[in-house]
């Protein structure tokens, strides 16, 4: 009797434990579309709502809209003419950006990437979305812009990442792109990956190895240099 029970007591805590995950999975996987739908219509200039996002879903799910393709940036040439992506520089950015406030989306269109940013890298944060370090440089400004996200969901892609894949970021400020240059492994003590830089470049960092089974004891780092920027068009989001 006391065996049955506790068998019954570690089916239960299983089923539990898989009800978390499937719930923190699905609300990830919620939050980020309806941040990256969010975030197109700001593009836009056009106002965004729960209401708006479901009545948006339902018209795509009916066809009717075929205009507007899920998951692909609007082309900013076409909604500001006269404007081309440029390799002019950024200029400075105000040195506070609210926290969990949206910076953008990441994409690395080989991997098939593409994930909301949030300014931050708490727990929080990275349950929710990419997170960008705070006391690194924001994208398209001058240093090092760093982003972290955990390797069993946003950055778990990155297990297959190789040098010269290109990697696009798209603010309310414009359009940044990345080309990797090196990938290496690190300890979490070495935050020397985290220093400001002489050049415009890039650092992912996840946890290591990709497959380890509990608190991977290493970090995976990215490294990439920027190749081209847009035109600044409005300050840096104060606001999630």
């Amino acid at each position: 009797m006391r065996r049955r029970w506790v068998e019954y007591s570690l089916l239960l805590a299983g089923l539990i434990a898989l009800d978390l995950f499937v719930w923190l999975h699905a609300r990830a996987v919620m939050s980020q579309a309806y941040e990256s739908w969010s975030f197109e219509q700001d593009l836009r200039g056009e106002p965004s709502s729960v209401a708006g996002y479901l009545r948006d879903q339902w018209d795509r799910l009916l066809g009717k809209m075929p205009g507007k393709t899920p998951g692909k940036m609007p082309d900013r040439s076409e909604q500001h003419p006269g404007k081309t992506f440029s390799s002019t520089p950024a200029s400075p950015a105000p040195p506070h950006v609210a926290e969990r406030s949206v910076i953008g989306r990441v994409e690395i269109p080989r991997l098939s990437l593409s994930e909301m940013i949030r300014e931050g890298a708490d727990s929080g944060t990275l349950s929710l979305a990419v997170g960008h370090i705070p006391s690194t440089s924001l994208p398209g400004q001058p240093g090092n812009v760093a982003l972290a996200a955990h390797r069993d969901t946003y950055f778990l892609p990155l297990e297959h990442i190789r040098n010269g894949d290109r990697i696009q970021i798209e603010t309310r400020q414009g359009r940044f792109e990345y080309v990797v240059e090196s990938t290496q492994v690190v300890m979490p003590r070495d935050v020397w990956v985290l220093k400001a830089t002489d050049r415009r470049t890039l650092t992912l960092v996840t946890c290591f190895p990709f497959r380890y089974i509990g608190a991977a004891p290493k970090r995976f780092i990215v490294r990439a240099a920027q190749v081209g920027a847009s035109s600044i068009s409005s300050p840096p989001p104060s606001s999630s």
